[in-house]
């Protein structure tokens, strides 16, 4: 059947309840899904179809099987007596403007004249009864989804349905799916998009070392590239310690966290992973208080449990240099400044956390991303949830404050504006949760939108454990198959046709279907993913088409801040 031909008719429905429409084709060539389109008049509607139901015109006939009568009564009796209706969610409307030539002719003025807007925009008015439905062709799909970057296809025609990067970094952004459901391939995908096609600079915390080098695809048995054999030294991988590998790689550079990167906010994140107890921010208080920047390496320099005796009396009391001695002197509970620096010592004796770090790590990190490479910190040994909480908080907190600044010089005197930088992570609800979304600089991040030229990609497979204020600043939403009830919620937090997007992610196809929703997109759409395959490297390794995004004027700046 032709894209052209239509596959039924609208028969009623509204705004808010979606349009109805009466299949005229058999209904297996349909699915829940479909990007259809009515033409009516000077308007064409787009929208999904969102359910599929079976209609009579009389009851009677619902109930008798119609195998015992002949063919051609059975062929009328399905097509007009019983029948299949659609419920279509109406997203977008385009206008094709007036048929006279003259009025065409003045509205193409006002358009060109930026008077009037043809769209596509929301849905504001409704086709005529009997208007024809059809499903949409390569040329609707092109029209609503115009980019560089093919992130999949539409899933009963196989239409490429394109990605538009530059729009999509410009605020932050998630990938979510159920365990097994193929985020990282995903992941991945897009981010090498973003690196061919160089809109942004990408900082990607890899806490379980997937992305840079070649890895296993365990469901298939072959192996897969990473991004650094794709992009080679267009991207660098650092890794935490001097000396350390991963997975048997050298990486680029190597990363050492100085103890006075460290503030008490940062050790209050880690209350669970370090189980402490509601004392301990009244310690850490204190040892800012009387330490300074240099807290951390004074209280460890200080001896638990040091005591010394009075030969006179034989009394023993804390040593000089005790935590027991520290604590008395700045009216804190002795125990529990002794319980927090066992604690702390989990800390102090990692070995990519040092007194004197050989170089500045943020720097370091700054320096690759503004010479146009793009870093992934691989984890290596220490992927548990301590070391990633604790590093990818210290470096984003104070990567964030070099954007700021780089942000306000430009804002004050012009110049270059500091290159749009992407923050990925993994495991996002450890990170945003609703008990440390307002601590973390994620969660500022998160919500200052791309005030400051930085966005985030999280990336997670339990969206629920995302704090709701966090969820509802993502723009663009990539999600594959969910099958809590929560986590779908949580995906469609905040936007329009929660209810009519409901059953549709419930019932994707895990591994190949993902629905694209939120600001990102003009309208949602469940696609199949492409393929992270041969054909995709050599896409991936070919010339750059993406336009260039690194020019943007003062005037320009302040007006998409406070648009």
């Amino acid at each position: 059947m032709s894209n052209q031909e239509p596959i039924g008719y609208i028969i009623g429905g509204g705004l808010k309840e979606g349009f109805r429409a009466r299949l005229t084709v058999p209904a297996e060539m349909v699915q829940e899904g479909s990007f259809v389109v009515c033409e009516s008049g000077r308007f064409l509607y787009y929208g999904l179809v969102t359910d599929l139901q079976l209609g009579s015109t009389d009851p009677r006939f619902t109930d008798e099987k119609s195998d015992r009568l002949q063919p051609a009564i059975q062929h009328n009796l399905l097509g007009k007596t019983l029948y299949t209706t659609l419920t279509i969610y109406p997203t977008l409307m385009l206008d094709r403007g007036p048929e006279d030539p003259d009025e065409f002719s003045a509205w193409r003025d006002r358009i060109e004249k930026g008077l009037e807007n043809p769209g596509p925009r929301p849905v504001k008015t409704i086709p005529a009864h009997h208007t024809p439905v059809r499903q949409a062709n390569a040329g609707d799909v092109a029209e609503i989804f115009s980019g560089s970057f093919v992130i999949g296809q539409t899933i009963e025609q196989g239409h490429p349905v394109q990605l538009d990067l530059e729009r999509f970094v410009k605020r932050s952004s998630g990938i979510f799916g159920a365990t097994g459901t193929g985020k990282s391939f995903l992941t991945r995908m897009v981010l090498a998009g973003l690196m061919r096609e160089d809109v942004a600079a990408a900082l990607v915390f890899d806490m379980h070392n997937e992305y840079a080098f070649d890895d296993l695809d365990s469901d298939k048995g072959i192996t897969v590239q990473g991004l650094k054999s794709l992009f080679g030294t267009k991207v660098q991988v650092a890794a935490l310690g001097k000396g350390a590998t991963v997975r048997g790689h050298n990486p680029d550079f190597t990363l050492e966290i100085g103890l006075s990167d460290f503030q008490t906010s940062d050790i209050i994140l880690l209350t669970d992973a370090l189980n402490l107890t509601d004392t301990a921010a009244v310690t850490l208080n204190a040892l800012e208080r009387d330490f300074g920047r240099d807290w951390f390496a004074a209280f460890m320099k200080l001896e638990p449990g040091a005591v010394e005796t009075d030969p006179e009396s034989g009394k023993t009391y804390p040593a000089p240099n005790s935590v027991a001695a520290w604590a008395r002197s700045s009216n804190v509970h002795e125990k529990a400044a002794e319980a927090l620096h066992r604690k702390l010592k989990l800390i102090y004796d990692k070995a990519y956390v040092v007194e004197h770090p050989a170089g500045d790590p943020v720097q370091a990190i700054v320096d690759q991303l503004e010479n146009g490479r793009h870093v992934i910190l691989s984890f290596g040994q220490y992927d548990n949830d301590l070391d990633y909480l604790l590093v990818s908080n210290i470096l984003t907190r104070r990567i964030r404050d070099k954007w700021v600044e780089k942000t306000e010089k430009f804002k004050s005197f012009g110049g270059t504006r500091p290159k749009p930088l992407l923050i990925a992570i993994e495991e996002a609800h450890k990170l945003l949760n609703p008990q440390l979304a307002n601590q973390t600089a994620f969660g500022i991040i998160a919500r200052e939108l791309r005030k400051y030229f930085v966005t985030l990609l999280v990336v997670d497979q339990r969206p629920s454990g995302i704090d709701d204020e966090v969820m509802s600043q993502l723009g663009t939403r990539i999600t594959g198959w969910l099958g809590d009830e929560d986590d779908i919620r949580a995906v469609l937090t905040g936007l329009a046709g929660r209810e009519q997007l409901r059953g549709m992610l419930a019932r994707l196809q895990e591994k190949e279907e993902v629905l694209l929703l939120g600001w990102g997109v003009k309208m949602p759409i469940p696609i199949r993913s492409r393929r992270y395959d041969q054909t995709f490297y050599a896409e991936m390794k070919g010339r750059k088409t993406g336009k260039a995004t690194n020019e943007m004027s003062l005037d320009e700046l302040n007006a998409d801040l406070f648009s």
